[in-house]
């Protein structure tokens, strides 16, 4: 057991000592992590109202633009009529709000006062959801005039001072926006599946697929190079040279996964301290059957071009048969063939823990088939790297 470490320990000196295989393996994981909080850390829309206010000390649009920035997800940046004119012409922006010179005048007075988009073409995407939020927002104020305006014209000759209504029917609508007499109430049917739950197990899992063509390719090339068989003139044997080889992948490849799923868990508060063991555990159990199958590729293999076909098209037949990215129908020809490829297991493994709250009793099943996976393929890797060139 002690050989097989050195080997171990001399292929990970060897790697680390290469600055861009070390720097390309540690950043992978962070780079596909990023790409992954990008898709699915703001599910929310979030959006920002470019805003032209040329109602310069008017009361009215000072406090249209405060109610726009207490919108939650929705950022208000204010513009000159020159910038924004500008910016517009250029198709920097596709969407701003003007509001008129004389806007609070016109709303003092209980005249109808408006509010201007200048928009290319649809506005985007983005634009029309702003619109949408600036046209409630806009309702809101036209609503509280019209009921300030009808409160003042009841009670007008009453003897009360305008002062005092105005002051009233502030309070009252400001305890309405408060406290609403009618609030929408969301009640979810059936399961609402979080994204990042759902797709995390296969993006790990596809991770670990395409560490096979780096282990089947960097095995044959050792071997054209000649550096197995001057190993193999030490006092190592085959069985420790291949044991080595198997330990140094297996490490490089949990080194990864242990990266992407600290990001996971740090960033997306996604596990509780005993199911990131027990993903962990998954991952390492996944890891070595990968490892091992990387290593009967390689065996195979005569030439690096071989080497990574033949990984790629077994990493891409894995992924679209273990449903990483879609749900495999419960019967059918795909439901069968879905039965032959690891990722099958790994992912509804990973998903029992990860989506479901289960626990590694519950995909006990499945950590079985991918350990007889990884048990196979080491012996029949073994059996193949003896009688291939560089085996003795």
């Amino acid at each position: 057991m002690i050989r097989p470490l050195l080997v171990a320990l001399l292929q990970v000196r060897i790697y680390i000592q290469d600055k861009g295989d070390l720097a390309f393996s540690l950043l992978l994981p962070i780079a596909i992590f990023a790409l992954m909080y990008g898709a699915f850390g703001e599910m929310q829309f979030h959006g920002t109202a470019h805003v032209v206010n040329e109602d310069q000390g008017g009361a009215y649009s000072a406090l249209f633009i405060e109610w726009l920035e207490e919108v939650d997800n929705l950022d208000v940046e204010l513009l000159s009529t020159s910038k924004a004119d500008a910016r517009l012409d250029r198709a920097d922006l596709l969407m701003v709000l003007y509001i008129p010179q004389g806007f609070s005048d016109r709303l003092a007075s209980g005249e109808q006062a408006q509010l201007i988009f200048k928009q290319r073409g649809n506005g985007g995407d983005e634009g029309q959801i702003v619109a949408s939020i600036v046209g409630g927002v806009a309702d809101q104020m036209a609503q509280e005039f019209q009921v300030r305006g009808q409160v003042s014209e009841y009670l007008a000759g009453s003897g009360i001072s305008q002062e005092r209504i105005d002051i009233t029917v502030q309070r009252l609508l400001e305890n309405e926006r408060e406290s609403p007499a009618v609030v929408v109430k969301e009640e979810t049917v059936g399961d609402s599946p979080d994204p990042v739950n759902e797709f995390l197990p296969g993006i790990i899992t596809m991770f670990v697929l395409f560490a096979i063509t780096l282990t089947a390719r960097a095995l044959v090339e050792e071997r054209k190079k000649g550096t197995l068989e001057r190993l193999l003139t030490t006092r190592l044997s085959v069985g420790q040279l291949f044991a080595g080889k198997f330990l140094v992948n297996f490490s490089r490849g949990f080194l990864q996964t242990l990266i992407l799923l600290l990001l996971s868990y740090a960033v997306f508060q996604m596990f509780t301290p005993l199911s990131f063991m027990e993903s962990l555990v998954v991952a390492i159990v996944f890891i070595a059957a990968v490892s091992a199958l990387g290593l009967i590729i390689g065996s195979v293999a005569r030439t690096e071009d071989q080497a990574t076909w033949i990984a790629v098209f077994f990493t891409m037949s894995m992924v679209m048969l273990g449903g990483t990215f879609f749900e495999i129908p419960e019967s059918g020809v795909l439901n069968v063939l879905s039965k032959i490829s690891i990722n099958t297991y790994a992912n509804d493994a990973f998903r029992t823990i990860i989506a479901d709250g289960g626990s590694l009793a519950d995909a006990g099943l499945q950590m079985g088939v991918m350990a007889g996976v990884a048990v196979v393929g080491l012996v029949l890797g073994r059996v193949i790297f003896k009688v291939m060139p560089g085996g003795r």
